[in-house]
Order: structure tokens, then sequence, then C-alpha cells
């Protein structure tokens, strides 16, 4: 018996390639399963998202009135495709927009909440399917803080999914952070920032907290697949940023802090699985191909490099994918959730 994680990175409009990578899993489960409504969210135990992460991951464990997952996979990567233009559009001239950042963020957080509220509406992080990890940062407590769903059932901290989802993808210099609230009886707010800020990759969160149900003694008991959201890292020559002053390292320290991030925790998952046999941690990294690695280039002409990328590395992948879906069909398990003073 083993619990079966999921694991999503952060990226921006990037999502789409672990989007269009689990709509070829869930295709897979259908067909391994023979369950012809089969969705990704019901063959994951515990589900963990960074940012763009953590809106595919509510997605998949979000309920319909029938207490089933709302959306397909295909369906929530088609949040990213249909909507993803409007949230990155700035609507000022390039000149202007250099003088805006000065002041304030690229993006106005009009269009995010509200594509946020249009497909999450009222659901509550306690109504999820399944235990969550959804990572942010809080500015104020400098402290992660981690959206758990098991916890807001078992302790009553309970929030607004698309509030959450709001404080998990508030990048820096992007949009700015989001000031959230708990649902009653408590009494907690947040200042928040993207969760990339501390953990691009969730997946080592994901593990700690898997620990705390039932059964689970180790990284053996566990299945982990964790994905990224392409992995295109740009180098800096000593020469051109050894002046940079303020302004010239915004962008990079972001884009350092995001892939570097992710790195380590590749690293030190691979270290903790290579001092037991046969563990089952899955770590797949897109190809962006001819996409561009930007976070928030939503045009109509990188959207369909992005969807096609997703689609080539799902074929990449064909095999790992093949092994995963047979692993996820062949492996069931209860797990409860037990460090209530955690």
């Amino acid at each position: 018996m083993a619990i079966r994680i999921l694991s999503i990175d952060g990226g921006g409009i990037r999502g789409i390639l672990p989007g269009e990578i689990l709509v070829s899993l869930e295709h897979k489960l259908k067909v391994k399963s023979g369950n012809p409504d089969a969705r990704i969210g019901e063959y994951f135990d515990l589900i963990a998202g960074t940012s763009t992460g953590a809106v595919l991951g509510a997605a998949y464990v979000c309920p319909n009135k029938k207490g089933k997952p709302k959306f397909t996979a295909q369906e929530a990567v088609n949040i990213y495709l249909k909507e993803g233009d409007k949230v990155f559009e700035s609507g000022t001239w390039p000149y202007f927009d250099k003088l805006k950042l000065l002041r304030g963020e690229k993006y106005s957080t009009h269009e995010l909440e509200r594509v946020l509220k249009k497909y999450f509406g009222k659901t509550t992080l306690s109504k999820l399917l399944k235990p969550t990890c959804f990572v942010s940062y809080d500015i104020n407590k400098r402290e992660q803080i981690i959206f758990r769903q098991h916890c807001a059932i078992v302790r009553k901290e309970d929030f607004l999914v698309r509030d959450l989802l709001r404080g998990s993808t508030a990048a820096p210099t992007y949009f700015e952070p989001a000031r959230i609230y708990s649902l009653p009886p408590l009494n907690k707010k947040y200042a928040l920032v993207d969760g990339g800020m501390v953990a691009s990759d969730p997946a080592l969160c994901a593990y700690s907290e898997a620990i705390k149900f039932t059964g689970i003694s180790g990284i053996k008991d566990m299945i982990i697949v964790s994905l990224g959201t392409g992995k295109q890292l740009k180098s800096y020559k000593y020469k051109e940023v050894k002046d940079w002053g303020i302004f010239n390292w915004t962008r990079p320290t972001i884009d350092i802090a995001l892939n570097g991030g992710a790195q380590m925790t590749h690293y030190y998952l691979k270290q903790i699985t290579s001092t037991v046999e046969n563990t089952e941690y899955y770590r797949l990294q897109p190809n962006l191909y001819n996409a561009d690695p930007a976070m928030d280039n939503a045009s109509a002409e990188n959207l369909r490099k992005l969807k096609k990328s997703g689609q080539q590395n799902a074929k990449d992948f064909d095999h790992e994918l093949d092994e995963i879906a047979f692993t996820l069909v062949n492996t069931h398990g209860s797990h409860e959730y037990q460090q209530y003073n955690r």
C-alpha cells in the first residue's frame, strides 16, 4: 500500500506543458482501468502544486455538484489556452510598461481574479476531493504557507480556493501580492506572494506531508509523480552582469530562484530515493522545443507552440506515462492524516 502523490511546478503560462502531459496520462488511465470517465484526481492521494501547478492541481480535485471531479485533464489545460492571453495582457505600449515596472507590477490582477472566480467559484479548500499541498509565501510573517485540504477539514482552517490560488500565483513584478482571509470560525489573514519564491518544485513539501499519514514511514511507501514546466536555463556571463543594478537584476533573480529551487528539490529527492531500493519517483521535466520560455508570453502563437510542445512531450514520455498509469491503476490505499497537531 503506497500513497500516490502528484506534484506540479510553478511556471506561469508554461503550465500548459504538464497540463498536456497529464491529458495523455488521463487517457492511459481510462484505457488501463476500463473506466471511460476516469479522472487524474481519482488516482492520486495527495496533490501538490506551486503557482500554476496549484491551479492545475486544484482543477483536478475540484468537485462538481455530484462530488466527482469537475474538470477533465483537457478541460483543465483549456483554462490556460482560453484565458491565458487575457490574464497576461498589459494593454500598454512597451515604453510605458518600463515606466510602470518602476512603480508597480506588470499585470493587473483583475483578469486573474476573474478567471479564478469563473472556474472555482465558491469552492472551499475543505471541499476539494483529495488532500493537498498548495504553496505560497507570507511576506508579513516571513514564512511559507501551505494550504492543506486535510487540515481545512480537521482544524477548520478553510479558505476559498480562488483566494489561495490568487496568493500562490502572485509572482513578484508580475502581479501584486494577495491579501486573503480565512473563512469562519477562524480569523486568519495572509499577505502572500508566489510559492515559487520558496518552492518552485513542491515535491519535497509533498514528501514531508505524506509521512504524516497513517501507514507511511518513508519514501518506500510513496509513488511520486513530479512534473516540471520546462527547463531552458539562461546563462548569464560575468562580464555582462558584473555592473548590473537593482533594476537589471530583478527578472534574472526570479528566473534563477525558480529554476534553482526546482533543481535543488530534484537533487534532494534523488538522494533520498538512492537510500532505498525500488523506489517510485518519477520526475518529468518537459522540453520547451520552440516555445518561448517566458512565464507570461500568452500570445496566440506561443499558446499554440506550448500546446504543441506539451503534446510532443507526452509522446516523448510515453513509456514513463504507461508505467505510471499501470502503477496508479494497480495501487490502492486509504490513508488518514494522523498528525493533527502539526
